[in-house]
């Protein structure tokens, strides 16, 4: 199975203390990561992933931002080129009127065939839900 998961997703894969209590979904975002370290998940990232989790980790956890950040590039990742779903996610930006980084993770799963988005933002997930190819985080079940 390919996966496309977004940085609200990733940045699950590490809280801890109070920082986990404020997190829902954290069961299925950890059973995301497992599946991936098992093989039966397959993740295929837009470039702008690892940065955008980076940025958050560093908000929410400084401390160990960079190490955090790190697992995450050490991981078994598939990254695509920069541009291959831009066009898409630039129409998916103006269609829903949502932020473009949220519609690249989306416009890449559509373009690959046999990929799903996997969001944890539900107004993303509501808006975009109609288009198919994603799946909201708490809904994904382990292959």
């Amino acid at each position: 199975m390919i996966c496309v998961a977004d940085a609200s997703v990733a940045v699950k894969w590490f809280a801890q203390g109070d920082w986990a209590n404020r997190e829902d979904h954290l069961e299925p975002a950890i059973e995301l990561l497992l599946a991936c370290r098992d093989g039966a998940v397959d993740l295929y990232q837009p470039p702008h992933f690892l940065a955008e989790v980076a940025a958050v980790l560093a908000r929410l956890s400084p401390q160990t931002a960079a190490q955090c950040t790190e697992d995450i590039a050490a991981m078994d990742i598939a990254w695509a080129a920069p541009t291959v779903a831009y066009h898409r996610a630039i129409a998916l930006a103006t269609q829903l009127n949502h932020h473009l980084f949220d519609t690249l993770y989306h416009a890449l799963a559509l373009e690959t065939p046999s990929a799903v988005f996997i969001t944890a933002g539900r107004r993303y997930f509501d808006r975009a839900q109609h288009l198919g190819g994603l799946v909201w985080l708490p809904d994904w079940v382990h292959p």
